[in-house]
């Protein structure tokens, strides 16, 4: 593909999106856009939680089909996930807005880059968080004390991505915003990244092993998705790396099976 073929494809829709540059430029919208992205994600899943109790269909594709999603653990996912981005996050995008305005080129990015950068934060993501949680499962005092929360559900489902504490929320948030900064990356490969990964992150938790997730579509067993991370919330012990398998298959942490 010519690379001015590349730009052409994107660059209907970054103008669209330099119309509302105002937004975008707002101190809000961080908080606006990963709030919303992340509760549109999770509905699908929602609502497959509602048909399973009801039908035998869906149920048949849940992970754990003895489990059920209860309104009072919604409530809580909620009240949590929105606290940890109104009283935590909020205040660290307004001061990196005030300390770093956002600039908005004009030109969009080639499609060929936009999409080898988004793969790299992709893959920095996962080497990053595999790092850490392996970390926090493996120091008693760091589980105890950050990450014990997370693991409140032993059975997945798609609002408990972000039940977590608030050292984890920032520490992952970070992750995922330093890495296109480091690639020097276009904002809307910032916000592909960004789309990109909290929906395999709602995926990996939304308890459902379904006929077109992530992990069947990837060949060679090199991403482990939902039926992963599942078992990692059942057994604690291994599939520390969110996305790919390759981590901990180096480090013998590798679990497929119950």
């Amino acid at each position: 593909m010519d690379l001015s073929d590349g730009r052409m494809l994107l660059q209907p829709l970054w103008t669209f999106l330099l119309g509302h540059s105002s937004l975008l430029r707002s101190p809000f919208f961080p908080v606006f856009f990963s709030v919303s992205v992340y509760l549109s994600f999770c509905l699908p899943f929602l609502l497959l939680d509602l048909l399973s109790s009801r039908w035998a269909l869906v149920r048949r594709y849940k992970l754990q089909p003895q489990s059920s999603v209860s309104w009072a653990s919604v409530q809580s996912c909620l009240t949590l996930t929105l606290y940890n981005h109104l009283v935590f996050i909020f205040p660290l995008t307004v001061m990196h807005w005030y300390l770093r305005p956002v600039h908005l080129p004009e030109e969009a990015p080639h499609l060929p880059r936009l999409l080898a950068q988004v793969l790299v934060c992709l893959l920095l993501f996962d080497f990053q968080s595999f790092i850490w949680h392996l970390l926090h499962h493996r120091v008693p005092w760091l589980y105890r004390t950050f990450h014990k929360v997370h693991h409140t559900f032993t059975s997945t489902s798609a609002l408990t991505t972000e039940y977590s504490g608030a050292w984890e929320t920032l520490c992952l948030g970070f992750f995922a915003a330093a890495n296109p900064l480091l690639l020097g990356a276009h904002p809307l490969t910032e916000l592909a990244f960004f789309l990109l990964n909290i929906w395999l992150s709602v995926e990996d938790h939304c308890g459902y092993d379904l006929p077109w997730a992530t992990h069947r579509l990837v060949p060679l067993g090199l991403y482990g998705g939902a039926r992963h991370h599942d078992l990692h919330h059942l057994k604690s012990k291994c599939n520390y790396a969110p996305y790919f398998t390759h981590w901990d298959r180096l480090a013998g942490t590798l679990c497929t099976e119950q």
